[in-house]
């Protein structure tokens, strides 16, 4: 009389386990990525690459993965950083604009010189027509370089 309890208790526990299953995947591929940037909580929420709060809005960037992941950046450096090391895939990328509280897509950003960033890479995103602003590539090979002589 045992195994017919064991295998309705077993065929009880599967079909819930399926269940649970296809909840998941219809949540995870039904869900919309963000169509712009979303809310920071300054002083509340750590950056993805140094794990200091981000606090400065005038620094700040975001990154939106195709995965769905929302990640902060305290400094445009530590975005930079953190895409060329992990290379995750890219939906959408934020950086504040360094003078004004809006924010500039990755295709329109360059990075112009700023003093006492959080992380010290000392770059501002401005629009990429600003004069003397480098290029998002300039400023990934700077903060590269950065990186290199830090770590020897």
């Amino acid at each position: 009389m045992a195994e017919p309890r064991r295998l309705k208790w077993l065929l009880l526990f599967a079909g819930g386990a399926a269940v649970l299953v296809a909840i998941v995947l219809v949540v995870r591929f039904t869900q919309a990525l963000p169509s712009g940037p979303v809310p920071i909580v300054w002083d509340r929420e750590a950056c993805a690459e140094c794990h200091m709060h981000v606090g400065e809005p005038r620094f700040a960037a975001q990154l939106q993965t195709d995965e769905g992941a929302v990640l902060n950046f305290d400094d445009p450096g530590c975005a930079l950083h953190y895409l060329s090391t992990r290379k995750p895939g890219v939906h959408a990328l934020y950086f504040h604009h360094l003078r004004q509280d809006r924010w500039l897509p990755r295709a329109a950003v360059g990075f112009v010189p700023a003093e006492a960033t959080p992380m010290g890479y000392n770059l501002g995103a401005v629009e990429s027509t600003t004069a003397g602003a480098l290029s998002f590539d300039a400023a990934m090979a700077q903060v590269a370089a950065r990186n290199t002589r830090s770590a020897e």
